[in-house]
C-alpha cells in the first residue's frame, strides 16, 4: 500500500479490513490458506460472481477518501461507517451511467485530494521536530456537491470535520448548495435528516433532482379500412373455392369515416437542478391521406368518402373508386363498358361486348366470348368461356372458376379451378389446386410458379409448359412487333394509291400512329431490359403438380423436356441447364 504522506503509514497499519492496493502481497498464512483445498469445497465449478453494479465507484485502497476516514476514526469516539460512495441508476439513462460513475470518480478523487492536503499539510523540510511542526488543523465539516453532467441530479457528499471542526449542520449544507447553483428540486426531508444521520460521513446522497423536458408525442393516423386488402379463399368439402365471396372490395357509403387523426401532444418543457429551463419538443402533426372521392371534415381529424364506393389505398393516399353496377349482362342493352372505377356486373359478359375499367371488375355470371381489361383485380364467379376474339388483360390479378378456349394476360398471379386449351400468360404465379385442378391442353407460361394437381390428359393432348422470363411483357412485344409490320405495309399501299385529295391525310395519320406505336416499342424494350436484370436474380420458376401426362412439354429457359411417361407427385426444376422431373 503506497501513500501520498510518507507519515500515514503508522495511521493505516492497523486496519485489516481495508481493501490491499494492487501490488501488495497477501500473507505467507493466508497464501497457504488459500492453497489447500477445502475437504467441504465442491468438486463443481463455483457459481459465478453476481453482476457488476455500474452505479458503484470503485475506489482504490490507497484513495485519499480513505485516509480522511481513518483520520475521523482515530479523532472520533463515536463509530464511523466506511466510505459508501454509489449512483442510483434510476437517475441516469442506461448507457449514460456508466459515463457519469467515472466522472464522479474523477472530481471527488481531486476534492478528497484537496481535503486530505488541508487536514494533513506537509511539514517544512528545513522545520525542526517539535518546534516548528504547525499546530493540528481544525476544519469544519465540508459538504461536497457533485453535479451531475446532465444537470438533472446533484449529489452530496460530506467530508467530517477535523479536530475541534464544526460538525454537519443545516447551515452548512445550505451554503454549500447555494455556492453551487442547486435551487431546483431539492430533497427538503433528506436534507433535514442527514445532519441527524450516523452515516452522514463518506456517504452519497442524492440531494436534487431535476424534471427532465418531456417531448410531446406524434401526431398519428388510425384508420378504418385495410391498405392492403387480403384475399380469403373459401374451400367447401368438395375442394371448391367460392370466387363469389373473396372480400376483395371494401364498400364505402358517402360520408362515412375512412380514417381518424389524432392531433399531436405539446411538449412539457423541464427545470435542471440549477434551475435553468429545459426546453421540449411538441409533436409533429400527421397528415390525412387524402386522395380522390375523399374529403376532411370540418373539425380536420376525419377522412370521409364524398361518395360511395370501393376504398384502395394507392401507397400515398386512400380514395374512394366509384361502384358502376349492371343489373344484368353486358349486351345489347349496356353496350361495352368502359369505366374509370370499378365494376360489378350481375349477369354475364357476351360474345362481342368489352369491359374496361381502370379499377376491379366483378361479373358474377360468365365471359362467354367477350373481352376484358381490368387495372385492378378480375373475379368471375362462374368462369370464362371464350371464342376466338376472347382476350382477357389483367394489371394485378385474376380469380376465375374456369378458363377454357381463351388468352389470359395477368401482370400478377392466377387462380382458378381448372384450365383447358387456353393461353395462359402470367408474371406471377399460375395456381390450379383447387376443384378439378387441371390444365389440359393449349399452352401456360408463368414467369415464377405453376401450381396443379393434373397436367395433360390421359389421351395425351398437347399442353405446353413454360417457366420464367417475362411472359406478358413479351407477348406484347410480339403483339406491338407485328402490329408495327401490318402499319408499315397499310402506309406503304396508301404511299402507292393514286393522288387524290384525302391521300395526304391518310398518309399523315397513319405516319403519327407508327410513330406513337414505335416509341411505345422502345419503351417497352427500355422496361424488359431493367425487368431481365431482376429476373436473373430471382432465379428460373418451377412447377409442383401431383400428376403429369405424357403429351405435355415442359420448357425452363431455353431448356425442354417431353414427358414421355406418367409421373405423380413431382416437381420441375432446371437442374444443371436440363429439366428435371423430381
Amino acid at each position: 500500500m503506497v501513500f501520498k504522506f510518507p507519515f500515514l503509514k503508522k495511521l493505516f497499519s492497523h486496519l485489516p479490513h481495508l481493501p490491499k492496493s494492487k501490488g501488495s502481497e497477501a500473507a505467507p498464512e493466508e497464501a497457504e490458506m488459500r492453497d489447500e483445498p477445502s475437504a467441504t469445497s465442491p468438486a463443481s465449478q463455483p457459481p459465478p460472481p453476481p453482476p457488476r453494479d455500474l452505479g458503484l465507484v470503485d475506489l482504490d485502497a490507497d484513495h485519499s477518501l480513505f485516509a480522511l476516514y481513518t483520520l475521523r476514526r482515530r479523532q472520533s469516539t463515536q463509530p464511523v461507517s466506511q466510505p459508501y460512495v454509489r449512483l442510483e441508476a434510476d437517475a441516469f439513462a442506461p448507457n449514460a451511467l456508466e459515463r457519469e460513475r467515472d466522472r464522479l470518480k474523477k472530481a471527488l478523487t481531486a476534492a478528497a485530494n484537496a481535503r486530505l492536503s488541508k487536514a494533513m499539510p506537509k511539514k517544512p523540510k528545513e522545520a525542526k521536530e517539535e518546534e516548528d511542526a504547525p499546530p493540528p488543523p481544525v476544519l469544519d465539516a465540508l459538504p461536497w456537491i457533485y453535479v451531475s453532467n446532465d444537470k438533472l441530479s446533484a449529489w452530496m457528499l460530506v467530508f467530517p470535520p477535523v479536530g475541534e471542526g464544526r460538525e454537519l449542520d443545516q447551515e452548512l449544507m445550505d451554503h454549500a448548495l447555494k455556492d453551487s447553483g442547486v435551487t431546483f428540486g431539492l430533497d427538503e426531508a433528506l436534507l433535514v435528516r442527514i445532519p441527524k444521520d450516523k452515516e452522514r460521513y463518506f456517504k452519497l446522497f442524492c440531494a436534487a433532482r431535476g424534471r427532465p423536458a418531456v417531448d410531446g408525442e406524434n401526431g398519428k393516423v388510425i384508420e378504418r379500412f385495410a391498405r392492403k386488402v387480403e384475399k380469403h379463399f373459401q374451400v367447401d368439402e368438395y375442394d371448391r373455392v367460392d370466387y363469389t365471396n373473396l372480400n376483395l372490395v371494401q364498400n364505402v357509403g358517402k360520408g362515412d369515416e375512412i380514417c381518424t387523426l389524432v392531433p399531436p401532444t405539446q411538449g412539457q418543457p423541464g427545470k435542471n437542478v440549477l434551475g435553468q429551463e429545459l426546453p421540449a419538443k411538441d409533436g409533429r402533426k400527421a397528415q390525412l391521406p387524402k386522395g380522390s372521392n375523399t374529403e376532411i371534415s370540418e373539425d380536420g381529424l376525419s377522412l370521409i368518402a364524398s361518395q360511395a364506393g370501393n376504398v384502395e389505398f394507392t401507397g400515398r393516399t386512400f380514395q374512394v373508386k366509384p361502384v358502376m353496377e349492371i343489373d344484368g349482362d353486358v349486351d345489347y342493352s349496356t353496350g361495352n363498358i368502359n369505366f374509370l372505377g370499378d365494376v360489378h356486373i350481375q349477369g354475364d359478359v357476351c360474345s362481342g361486348f368489352l369491359v374496361r375499367a381502370m379499377g376491379n371488375i366483378h361479373i358474377d355470371g360468365v365471359v362467354s366470348g367477350g373481352s376484358v381489361e381490368a387495372g385492378g383485380d378480375l373475379v368471375v364467379a362462374k368462369g370464362i368461356l371464350g371464342g376466338e376474339q376472347t382476350t382477357i388483360r389483367v394489371h394485378r390479378n385474376i380469380f376465375a372458376k374456369y378458363l377454357e378456349n381463351c388468352r389470359v394476360y395477368v401482370r400478377e398471379n392466377l387462380q382458378t379451378d381448372c384450365i383447358i386449351n387456353s393461353e395462359v400468360f402470367s408474371d406471377g404465379t399460375v395456381e390450379v389446386n383447387s376443384g378439378r385442378g387441371t390444365i389440359m391442353g393449349g399452352r401456360v407460361w408463368a414467369a415464377r410458379k405453376i401450381v396443379a394437381k393434373i397436367v395433360g390428359s390421359r389421351s395425351e393432348v398437347a399442353t405446353q409448359i413454360t417457366l420464367g422470363g417475362l411472359p406478358c411483357s413479351d407477348s406484347e412485344r410480339e403483339e406491338l412487333l407485328e402490329q408495327l409490320a401490318r402499319q408499315e405495309e397499310e402506309l406503304k399501299k396508301i404511299e402507292l394509291q393514286p393522288e387524290s385529295p384525302g391521300k395526304a391525310g391518310r398518309i399523315t395519320r397513319a405516319r403519327m400512329k407508327l410513330s406513337g406505336d414505335r416509341m411505345r416499342l422502345e419503351q417497352l424494350e427500355r422496361d424488359l431490359a431493367s425487368l431481365r436484370d431482376s429476373m436473373k436474380k430471382q432465379g428460373s420458376g418451377r412447377m409442383e403438380c401431383g400428376i403429369v401426362y405424357p403429351g405435355t412439354e415442359i420448357t425452363i429457359g431455353e431448356a425442354m423436356l417431353r414427358v414421355r411417361h406418367e409421373t405423380q407427385q413431382c416437381i420441375a426444376a432446371l437442374i444443371a441447364g436440363e429439366v428435371h422431373l423430381t
